[in-house]
């Protein structure tokens, strides 16, 4: 697997990359290499506290060898001192009868600030819902676009049938004029706004994360802004209240469009009914 990197623009890309490390060292391991006792010896190695192998969650299975690639990693929140880095995955590995079974899922990374480098203090995998029937016409059109790329746990959210209908056509309307890849939707997201006592949208199934729009990634300086501004605008007519990206946009609702280090690298993009 190619090794993750931060981008050059990126908010304090060094905390990115501590998270991200973690989580490739736990979900990657070679036949004669697995196990709990293994999993803590990769982390320990890392300078990190080997009990978070135990918080890992799907990341660790007892497959006999396992590959893990990282697609996105993004903020939760930054803060000068704490911060939630958001690892998006897909991983490999082998089943019982030797076929390669294929998942992935997102951690939660939490850090602290420490000399030389921040410190990860947990672990919060996703726990997406369990996958219902009859799910609406909306989901299964999101599910199958050619031009809506979803990370895995953002599939599972879709299948457990817990996505507002408001999220589902905006990303639809979306779809008509930008190819988009999303990295967080319901499940893996902190519950409250980071740093905050107040409840996000996203585990109430009234928001989405867009890391890329056209394959130009949000946080990459070589990316159109104006294409990144265009998108946020367009998720503004689609119905969203709260729209959030690399920088403050003029007009709109009242506080419809805002900017902070968090959302530097992503296109938030939330509803409220």
């Amino acid at each position: 697997m190619t090794a993750w990197q931060p981008s050059s623009n990126d908010i304090d890309p060094q905390v990115k990359t501590r998270a991200v490390r973690l989580i490739e060292a736990l979900g990657n391991w070679s036949t004669g290499h697995g196990g709990a006792a293994a999993a803590r010896a990769r982390v320990t190695a890392l300078g990190l506290d080997p009990s978070l192998a135990g918080q890992a969650g799907a990341v660790l299975n007892s497959a006999p060898d396992a590959a893990l690639q990282v697609l996105e990693a993004q903020y939760g929140g930054i803060l000068s001192d704490s911060a939630s880095v958001l690892v998006v995955c897909r991983q490999w590995h082998r089943g019982a009868d030797g076929r390669i079974l294929t998942g992935g899922t997102t951690v939660d990374v939490r850090l602290s600030a420490a000399q030389p480098l921040w410190t990860v203090t947990a672990l919060h995998p996703a726990m997406p819902g369990p996958p219902v029937p009859g799910l609406p016409s909306a989901a299964l059109r999101v599910l199958t676009s050619p031009e809506i790329t979803l990370s895995p746990d953002v599939v599972a959210d879709l299948h457990s049938g817990t996505i507002h209908d408001s999220v589902l056509e905006a990303l639809l309307t979306l779809s008509r004029t930008y190819r988009m890849e999303l990295s967080v939707m319901r499940s893996g997201h902190p519950i409250d706004v980071f740093g905050t006592d107040r409840p996000s949208d996203h585990p109430k199934g009234r928001a989405f994360d867009v890391w890329r729009v056209d394959g130009q990634a949000v946080v990459d300086p070589a990316s159109s802004r104006s294409l990144i501004e265009g998108f946020m605008r367009s998720a503004a007519a689609a119905g969203s209240y709260n729209v959030g990206g690399p920088w403050q946009l003029t007009g709109g609702a009242p506080d419809q469009f805002f900017t902070d280090n968090t959302h530097h690298d992503h296109v938030h993009v939330g509803f409220d009914a």
